[in-house]
């Protein structure tokens, strides 16, 4: 679990950063899981953007894929969300 100190420093981190998935009437599937997964371990800190057509609301896609992925929801701001999950190997932030 985050502290407000950690989240915090996460939110200002994940300024700078742009979405690097979109989520889309397909939903979301194990393969997209699989994708997150990778790209969690390699970046730790992730912006995903829900897109309009897509058939849930932004909460409950970022709970979804958060739960799937074990990772920490870090903000949800608009149609984008952050998602962070520590590296096992490459640790790339430190918080």
């Amino acid at each position: 679990m985050l502290t407000g100190k950690q989240r915090s420093y996460l939110k200002s981190l994940a300024n700078g950063i742009d979405s690097i998935f979109q989520v889309g009437k397909g939903n979301i599937n194990d393969n997209m899981i699989k994708q997150l997964n990778d790209v969690l371990e390699a970046r730790e800190l992730i912006k995903i953007t829900v897109l309009k057509n897509s058939p849930g609301g932004v909460y409950e896609i970022c709970e979804e894929v958060a739960q799937k992925t074990n990772s920490e929801i870090v903000q949800v701001i608009g149609n984008k969300f952050v998602l962070y999950k520590e590296s096992k190997e490459n640790k790339v932030i430190v918080i």
